[in-house]
């Protein structure tokens, strides 16, 4: 039954989260770019968007002149993401599910993860593709250390509740283009 009903969530999600997309000015990271800044020298990951998914890269870029960005490389079905060092001048080449990933992988273990999704909530939940890659990193790296997790998304992604397995792995803080939330 959550799987039905999480299908159908996602569904309503990416029609919001493309027309936010349609409408993105260009400046949708200022906000992710002011909170990183708080953070300079933490090793962080964010992500290289595909689809629709709002682009962190503006706020990476500026990141990577303070300390070590990584973005994450899907090892395989059922296992936790691996993460791979990136600045913007990096080759990238395909890589699973149609995200880009470094040529070459150079590892490195985030402390702060900027992490993409579908729909968020007030409260610090998020849906994602479905594939549980987030959920079981966050609970890997959460596992060894204080491990702080930032959903990003245009404001137009929240919804007032979404359905959740108790696998589900809250988010810290989100941001948007409108502001941060903090659950």
């Amino acid at each position: 039954m959550i799987a039905e009903e999480k299908a159908a969530a996602r569904k309503a999600a990416f029609a919001r989260r493309a027309a936010a997309h349609a409408a993105d000015t260009g400046n949708a990271a200022a906000h992710l770019s002011a909170l990183l800044a708080g953070h300079r020298g933490v090793p962080i990951s964010g992500y290289l968007p595909i689809r629709s998914e709002i682009d962190p890269r503006p706020a990476m870029a500026e990141a990577s002149a303070h300390g070590p960005v990584g973005v994450p490389v899907i090892q395989g079905k059922g296992q936790p993401l691996r993460f791979a060092r990136w600045e913007p001048d990096t080759t990238l080449v395909a890589g699973p599910f149609g995200a880009a990933v470094p040529e070459v992988i150079e590892e490195m273990v985030p402390e702060l993860l900027i992490v993409p999704l579908v729909a968020f909530t007030r409260d610090g939940y998020r849906l994602g593709y479905g594939g549980g890659f987030y959920d079981r990193t966050l609970e890997r790296l959460r596992a060894r250390r204080a491990t702080l997790a930032v959903g990003f998304a245009y404001a137009a992604q929240e919804a007032a509740e979404l359905p959740l397995d108790a696998t589900d792995q809250r988010l810290d803080l989100i941001v948007t283009e409108a502001g941060v939330i903090t659950p």
